[in-house]
């Protein structure tokens, strides 16, 4: 009886001592850099980076696989900060803002039927198409605005979400949210956007809603820096080389094209 308590004990300490052994042979140092960078971060664990959470992001831009300004919550000052710790150079950005691609609410959008269900546009587009003639159109339900984790967002009375620029983060998580894929990120300084997604032709459009884009290409053709292209009957407008000049909302027939800058929002 004392000889196997004795040899369990000898086995391990034995055992023991080779744990240790081998936790310090193979022990992986961190580096203390990261701890302090997920300090810094917003601690939001959004995964509008594209990582699941503050720390893989921490972790990443330490080790050169995401840049200092990859944290869409945090800003200009926060990937700022983070490149002077690290000595990196950080490129200023423009703030890219969520913009709802539609306004066919209730006052300009045909309803097929109302709808009395779950909260949720999934359930929604599921069901007949979507509650809309425009089956592109946005089902109104707010799947958007409860994905919100920063309160950006709210449900207009139209039924068409509507973003807060000064609160959203450009986290991306409304347009994951949105089954009919119509919200973008968007450079803020280029308020105009075409708030339609059908590639429908004019005509049906007409049916469907007040305010579609017909792809009537006037836009296309007074824009003066050639932003603008109509492809499957659906102007698109390119950020990249557009000057905001306005002249593509003006000669709108339907008025698809907002002004952004002009919405009228909560506070």
């Amino acid at each position: 009886m004392i000889a196997a308590i004795i040899t369990m004990v000898v086995t391990g300490l034995i055992a023991g001592l080779g744990l240790m052994f081998a936790s310090q042979k193979f022990k992986v140092e961190k580096d203390e850099r990261i701890e302090k960078v997920n300090e810094m971060l917003p601690a939001a664990n959004c995964g509008g980076c594209g990582y699941p959470g503050c720390m893989a992001l921490a972790e990443a831009i330490v080790a050169g696989k995401a840049q200092p300004d990859a944290c869409p919550v945090g800003g200009k000052e926060l990937a700022s900060a983070i490149g002077l710790f690290l000595g990196m150079e950080v490129s200023a950005g423009v703030k890219k803002v969520a913009r709802v691609c539609c306004n066919g609410g209730h006052e300009n959008g045909v309803e097929k039927y109302s709808y009395y269900g779950p909260k949720d546009c999934n359930s929604v587009t599921l069901l007949a198409g979507g509650n809309k003639v425009c089956t592109y159109a946005c089902v109104g339900e707010g799947s958007c605005v409860k994905s919100c984790a920063f309160d950006a967002m709210y449900m207009g009375s139209d039924g068409i979400p509507v973003i807060i620029p000064d609160k959203c983060t450009s986290c991306g998580k409304c347009v994951a949210a949105c089954p009919r894929k119509l919200i973008k990120l968007i450079p803020e300084d280029k308020p105009f956007v075409v708030a339609c997604m059908s590639k429908d032709k004019g005509p049906d459009v007409k049916k469907a809603c007040k305010v579609g884009c017909i792809g009537c290409r006037m836009c296309e053709k007074k824009c003066p820096v050639g932003a603008i292209d109509v492809d499957s009957f659906l102007a698109v407008i390119d950020p990249a080389p557009c000057i905001a000049c306005g002249e593509c909302e003006r000669v709108c027939p339907t008025g698809a094209i907002r002004n952004f800058k002009n919405l009228k929002i909560k506070t």
